[in-house]
């Protein structure tokens, strides 16, 4: 006959044993886009229409996330969902989703678009002024050739909205800060060494680069 003690160590341990197992069975498997494409009708609304512009914190075209890393989206909405980044409709939505659905959803983006020509961009010559500023923020150290070609957990710049990477620089001078800021610190370091006019020129010169982003229209929107 057990004693107390004997059973209480017994019931613990098989109490750990459920807690672990319920704990294996809840981690995360690797994203899957067929899964994503119904978790993916709260995005679309945004990022499925070409040009769709936001109202805050100002007017801009929201993001081109067709063609980006996997990874990078995950950590952009994981950013979103611990309060690293403040864009209040952004967070709302990250607060909503598990990481598995950030999984799913991340690999949906990354592969979305693949079979459509790439972005041309606008050709913006590249003069003194903007080879300084871009050697000065050394950007394709993380961004890569082109800044097109970044570690994985970056995001591809070339091409994306000038109007939308205008604004994100801008959310990472503001820091963490008030209901718009972003508190990556690297970035929050880069983006203070600049002046606004400067923030301009670069989100100007990169957005008219060739670049893999796309909006890939959903048939409802065409």
């Amino acid at each position: 006959m057990k004693t107390l003690p004997s059973l209480i160590c017994s019931l613990s341990l098989a109490i750990a044993g459920l807690l672990t197992g319920a704990a294996h069975a809840q981690e995360t498997k690797p994203g899957d886009p067929v899964a994503a494409q119904k978790k993916v009708a709260m995005c679309i609304g945004c990022h499925g229409i070409v040009g769709y512009q936001a109202s805050f914190p100002e007017v801009h075209r929201v993001p081109m996330i067709s063609g980006q890393s996997a990874k990078y989206i995950a950590s952009a909405l994981n950013a979103y969902k611990k309060g690293e980044r403040k864009h209040p409709t952004m967070r709302s939505i990250a607060a909503s989703l598990t990481d598995q659905d950030i999984a799913d959803i991340s690999v949906y983006y990354e592969g979305s678009g693949k079979n459509l020509p790439p972005h041309a961009g606008k050709s913006v010559a590249l003069n003194a002024e903007i080879d300084a500023l871009l050697k000065k923020g050394n950007c394709a150290s993380c961004h890569g050739a082109g800044l097109n070609k970044p570690i994985d957990v970056y995001p591809k710049l070339a091409g994306q909205y000038e109007d939308y990477l205008f604004v994100a620089l801008k959310s990472y001078q503001t820091d963490s800060k008030g209901p718009i800021g972003r508190g990556n610190p690297i970035m929050v370091a880069q983006a203070k060494m600049f002046t606004l006019p400067e923030l301009k020129l670069l989100a100007h010169y990169i957005g008219g680069l060739p670049s893999d982003l796309k909006t890939v229209p959903q048939a409802k929107f065409r």
